[in-house]
């Protein structure tokens, strides 16, 4: 029988990836104030979120998860929050017009503010620093003030996140969504683009179906579907301090949701059975998200899944694939079949960007939009081998037009990063790359698609 679950009960487990305060008494005091703030999520969306990801597990629809590799202070713009939230619908069109799915779009935005790291510390020039964990733990300076970790930062990561949170509802369900503004989604750098042609064709042909079926009497005032869309947040789990003082019991149901966002998930450095990570995410009735790479061995899997999925409910687990282009197809099929053969229900989701990352010869840590394809292409590729269904994407973009990512139809060069590169952490596909990811997805969904179609008429 499992241990007793409580909010805090984490915090008897052995942990990692946390940062060390220098003052217990300012981070109680933190904590105390984030547990008398309202929820930025509420558990009935949490429980939405979870029954739409129950379809992506049996099939039937798809997961879209993206967002920034790690939000910041110093980006926080209504602008940027648009132009990121942008993307993520053009993204969505492709991919529901050309999969003919409906889609679940999980953003990584209002909370995604905390990193995990390879070492504690980073040294330059003779000086050993803490390493910058996010702008939730400390800054990105390389000064001793800058890299010391504040509690207080917890309190604008919540003030940020509520921010975010009104513009992201207030554009789905203010019009900003309506499938009549396709075109007008399109960004300039994105104009000049061959993504932007594609786009642009698929476009044209969406609007003469709506204006078929504003013909026929269904237009934005009579059918929200159009006008309106769905839109969930998610970030990785990491700093529990602040992740414990935001749980809350549902007042319908008297279970323990966290509400900073909708879905939470567990990075692949913080997976450890008996680790605290693990043991927070038990216990809260979101739907939640495991890393999973190269590293993972299918029977631990299979533990983590029963520990975080003890009911075997469709839709509370997502498994998100990072292996690395050169290593999804060696490794993946394993889990797979040891999934599969001990039918637990889980959604499976391609992380392409975390195996793929390197340093340019220009110092910049990037990732090659070919290695990013490939790894999505073998994800797909291995499902298909395995009857198995291959059911979203994760990924880190943003709606700025930066240089970050090596090639793509921009062709962006080692040389070229340097030109607009503003990561805080990761490098992102910017809205040019990150369409030519949505159009690759599209067309592997729908060749399944029209494959499994075929075997149908065969069959009958």
């Amino acid at each position: 029988m499992a241990q007793k679950w409580s909010p805090d009960s984490w915090r008897g487990m052995p942990i990692r990836q946390v940062p060390v305060y220098p003052d217990e008494t300012v981070l109680k005091s933190v904590e105390g104030t984030l547990r008398n703030y309202p929820p930025l999520v509420f558990a009935g969306e949490a429980r939405k979120l979870k029954k739409v990801l129950g379809e992506v597990a049996e099939g039937r629809a798809f997961l879209l998860q993206g967002g920034d590799c790690a939000e910041s202070f110093a980006e926080f713009h209504p602008n940027n929050i648009r132009d990121t939230y942008r993307v993520l619908l053009q993204m969505a069109v492709v991919l529901t017009y050309g999969a003919s799915l409906p889609i679940v779009k999980v953003a990584r935005m209002a909370g995604q503010f905390c990193k995990p790291r390879s070492a504690d510390t980073e040294t330059l020039n003779g000086l050993t620093l803490p390493a910058y964990r996010g702008d939730i733990v400390n800054g990105m300076d390389f000064t001793e003030e800058a890299r010391r970790p504040d509690p207080l930062r917890m309190e604008k990561v919540y003030s940020q996140s509520a921010a975010t949170l009104n513009l992201l509802r207030a554009f789905s369900q203010g019009g900003y969504a309506d499938l009549h503004r396709v075109h007008a989604w399109n960004q300039g750098f994105v104009a000049s683009s061959n993504a932007s042609a594609r786009y642009s064709e698929m476009a044209d042909r969406i609007t003469e179906a709506l204006d078929f079926m504003a013909a026929c009497g269904l237009n934005s005032e009579v059918t929200p579907q159009i006008r309106e869309t769905e839109l969930f947040t998610s970030h990785e789990s990491l700093l529990l301090s602040y992740e414990e003082a935001l749980t809350r019991i549902d007042s319908t149901s008297g279970d323990w949701y966290d509400c900073s966002a909708h879905m939470l998930w567990i990075g692949d450095r913080t997976r450890q059975l008996d680790g605290a990570h693990v043991e927070f995410l038990r216990g809260v009735k979101n739907p939640v998200g495991m890393k999973c790479g190269p590293s993972l061995d299918h029977s631990d899997l299979l533990r983590l899944i029963d520990t975080l999925n003890p009911q075997n409910e469709a839709g509370r687990l997502t498994l998100i694939v990072r292996m690395g282009a050169n290593q999804v197809e060696a490794k993946l099929p394993a889990l797979i079949r040891a999934v599969e053969r001990e039918g637990r229900k889980v959604v499976w989701c391609c992380d392409p960007m975390h195996g793929n990352t390197t340093v340019s010869s220009t110092g910049y840590k990037t990732r090659a939009v070919e290695r990013i394809l490939a790894e999505v292409k073998g994800f797909f590729a291995v499902h298909e081998a395995e009857g198995t269904y291959a059911g979203g994407v994760h990924f880190e973009m943003t709606g700025q037009d930066v240089t970050e990512c090596l090639g793509g139809a921009q062709a962006i060069t080692e040389t070229g990063l340097a030109d607009r590169y503003h990561t805080h952490c990761d490098p992102r596909l910017n809205a040019t790359q990150a369409l030519e990811l949505a159009f690759l997805i599209a067309e592997a969904l729908k060749k399944k698609r029209l494959a499994e179609t075929r075997r149908f008429a065969a069959a009958s």
